[in-house]
């Protein structure tokens, strides 16, 4: 170990280690580095998550942190040191890094000044069995990570019960796909299945699925959404849906449009149908 990654004596509590890094050639960094490619967090089941927003509403949500990250220039602050704390009491690894080791296990300029490493979750799609009033959403083949963690995040605020995703998807725990979920994706279940094991399932699941498609669709607001539990499934941002997925729905529906446009934000769109499904369940909160 060299003079720049010693661990030193700390006051936090219990377990744990907290290490000064200031070398771009740590190994510990080098892995978390490798976490920037979906391979590298395929092969070692690992994710990072940039802000103290974030790493907040990780732990605050049951997640456990194996990695903390944070600037030298962000130590002594209230938030940083408390859940550093937390992170050594778990037995986690804590880093201060410079702002160039930061810049480089983020890609970014100008990172945040915390950096959690959390390890995946995935739920089995055996596992999904909708309840009265639960609203899944079901995702073909999304490409883009911003949409990828728009769409996690309108679930989590409309109040969905979790996200499947069929087919060769973008990763939803990439940096980029973490960052637009704004800390959502530690607050829904996630699935990944094949078309093939999503048909077979959905026989069985007691859910209505209601499909977006300009095949045989009807209006959006006509459905029944109460009747049953619904999973709203929604096609590529290309090519819509494919038409094995589109022909199993027990219901297809359109978004009318006005103007120019001819098609709507994958994103967006399932926004709007997310709120429609659970209008019947949300009220304000008068608070």
């Amino acid at each position: 170990m060299t003079s720049h990654d010693r661990t030193r004596d700390d006051t936090l509590p219990r377990r744990g280690l907290v290490k000064e890094v200031t070398s771009l050639a740590n190994p510990v960094i080098k892995d978390i580095k490798a976490l920037s490619q979906k391979k590298n967090r395929e092969a070692s089941g690992h994710f990072m998550a940039e802000g103290l927003k974030l790493v907040i509403d990780a732990l605050d949500t049951g997640w456990h942190i194996d990695t903390l990250i944070y600037a030298i220039s962000a130590k002594g602050k209230p938030l940083v040191d408390k859940v550093a704390a937390r992170v050594v009491a778990g037995g986690g690894l804590v880093l201060e890094v410079t702002e160039k080791v930061l810049s480089s296990i983020t890609h970014r300029d100008n990172p945040q000044s915390v950096v959690g490493i959390f390890r995946s979750r995935w739920t089995p799609l055996a596992e999904v069995k909708p309840n009265a009033g639960e609203t899944w959403v079901a995702l073909d083949r999304v490409r883009d990570p911003g949409n990828l963690g728009t769409i996690i995040r309108t679930a989590d605020a409309a109040g969905a019960s979790g996200v499947i995703l069929i087919g060769e998807t973008t990763d939803p725990f990439a940096l980029e796909t973490v960052r637009a979920t704004m800390g959502s994706v530690f607050a829904l279940p996630l699935v990944r299945t094949a078309a093939a094991d999503f048909l077979k399932w959905q026989r069985h699941a007691g859910a209505s699925v209601i499909a977006t498609h300009l095949k045989g669709a009807i209006d959006y607001r006509k459905p029944d959404y109460a009747a049953k539990p619904v999973v709203v499934l929604m096609g590529n941002e290309q090519a819509g849906l494919p038409d094995d997925l589109a022909e199993a729905a027990d219901v297809r529906v359109r978004i009318p449009q006005q103007g120019r446009a001819d098609s709507l934000n994958l994103a967006v769109a399932t926004g709007v149908m997310l709120f429609e499904a659970r209008r019947h369940l949300l009220t304000l909160d008068d608070r």
